[in-house]
């Protein structure tokens, strides 16, 4: 066991979506291990506001994966007045013990965000402090970054988020009950609270996989607020043609694929059972070209 006295190899950032960019600087502190503890500073929801593309607690599980143990994270309220040196001398130095800091080449720091790497450089060299700056992942799109992949997802296209983000796009969420509409039409479906404060998909039927305590299945999932028969809140409800039983009250983690059609209401449940009945083919496609085997499977969480 470590003593207290060990220091600490601190990843900056908000990190709020461990995507392909922040992982990055994540795995520059794992390599200091095992002469320092690595680990994370953080902010608890990101500075500028607006919505994260990973829940927090997926974020934490996600920590505990790669073995960043010494976790600090920051409300930004308590920090925005803090002068950039105070911020690395009294934080970063004394109550987070670094003794290796690694950021990305735009990471600003201390009030009005007047610090960045060059002084972080200085205030380094002067406490004896290692540091590594990392240069941002991009694609030929640019720098991958939490706005780009918000924005991708809010406008329905999951499949350039998960290029971003390295991962599919999801969250995981207790099975609850809803109207029970489609088991009357044949198409039982899992309806799941959508996140608050997660970025919100453009409404519609989406392709996905399910991870469920009885294995993986593909489903075709609704996110919105069911215009047919009406709902006062976001909804994810999820049919999984091949999946037959009862799984209301225990968690289930959905992995968006790809985009099929926008939300809208139809004349009868007739018509909208037809309509699921043919999502559900279309997404059987394009599950079967985008297996869960495909990504790492240290990117997937369980549910």
């Amino acid at each position: 066991m470590r003593e207290q006295t060990q220091k600490n190899a601190l990843a900056l950032g908000t990190f709020d979506g461990v995507h392909r960019g922040h992982r990055a600087v994540l795995e520059a502190a794992r390599q200091f291990a095992p002469e320092l503890t690595p680990g994370a500073v953080y902010f608890e929801t990101p500075p500028a506001g607006g919505p994260v593309v990973e829940t927090p607690e997926d974020r934490e599980e996600r920590f505990d994966r790669m073995g960043l143990t010494a976790r600090f994270p920051l409300a930004f309220d308590r920090v925005r007045d803090l002068g950039a040196a105070e911020f690395v001398r009294r934080g970063l130095l004394d109550r987070c013990r670094a003794g290796a800091l690694c950021c990305g080449e735009d990471f600003r720091f201390g009030k009005d965000a007047q610090g960045g790497p060059e002084l972080l450089a200085d205030l380094c060299r002067e406490a004896g402090v290692a540091l590594r700056v990392l240069p941002p992942v991009a694609d030929a799109g640019g720098k991958i970054s939490s706005t780009r992949i918000r924005r991708a997802v809010e406008a329905g296209d999951v499949a350039g988020a998960n290029r971003l983000l390295g991962r599919p796009f999801g969250f995981a969420g207790t099975v609850i009950h809803g109207n029970h509409l489609g088991t009357g039409m044949g198409t039982p479906t899992l309806n799941q609270a959508y996140p608050a404060g997660l970025a919100t998909p453009r409404f519609g039927v989406y392709a996905c996989w399910c991870r469920t305590p009885r294995g993986d299945w593909y489903g075709v999932t609704n996110i919105g607020r069911k215009p047919t028969v009406g709902s006062d809140r976001i909804l994810a409800e999820t049919w999984l043609p091949d999946f037959s039983g009862d799984l209301y009250g225990q968690r289930v983690r959905l992995f968006l694929l790809g985009f099929i059609r926008p939300e809208r209401k139809f004349a009868s449940l007739e018509e909208l059972r037809q309509v699921i009945v043919a999502n559900g083919r279309q997404a059987a496609d394009i599950a079967r070209g985008q297996p869960l085997a495909g990504w790492p499977a240290e990117e997937l969480l369980g549910c």
